[in-house]
């Protein structure tokens, strides 16, 4: 049996974190000494970031860009424009050709930064809230000091849930 990686508890992570996508092609860098010193991040309910995530939750991170390094040894890394959000603007979803992984998403909502998509990493930090709380199932459990939001997690918009 191959050795197992996926222990967060054996990355210990001081100035920066790295992972990459299931080929190898593409490692991401986040260079950020202040990364697991505070609850950072979210976690999206939505449903496009559901479906990228092939998950139930995708566990996201936005960052400044330039704390962020994208290695794309193979030249993997394409591009969607997904045009179905809520607000219409497009969301640019990054992700490896070969083996499917998500990498990033970009949107002008948020300039000079970008929204990482953490399941690529070895280790996550705690996240900070949850957007898109109305779009939960009923069978998911709460988590702790972790503030919800009905809709959007950013943004003068943005509501909590009660």
């Amino acid at each position: 049996m191959p050795d197992l990686t996926g222990d967060p508890n054996q990355h210990n992570p001081k100035d920066s974190l790295t992972g990459s996508c299931l080929c190898g092609s593409i490692t991401v860098t986040i260079n950020d000494s202040e990364l697991f010193t505070k609850p950072r991040g979210h976690l999206c309910h939505c449903s496009n970031c559901r479906k990228v995530a092939g998950s139930y939750v995708s566990s996201n991170l936005l960052i400044e860009t330039e704390k962020v390094q994208i290695t794309d040894r193979d030249g993997t890394l394409k591009t969607y424009e997904d045009r179905a959000t809520g607000s219409g603007n497009p969301v640019y979803r990054s992700f490896c050709s070969v083996d499917g992984n998500p990498v990033k998403s970009e949107t002008q909502a948020y300039p000079g930064k970008v929204i990482l998509k953490m399941g690529m990493m070895p280790r996550i930090p705690q996240p900070e809230m949850e957007g898109f709380g109305l779009h939960r199932h009923s069978w998911q459990g709460k988590h702790e000091g972790i503030t919800m939001y009905e809709v959007k997690w950013a943004g003068p918009d943005r509501k909590p849930m009660e």
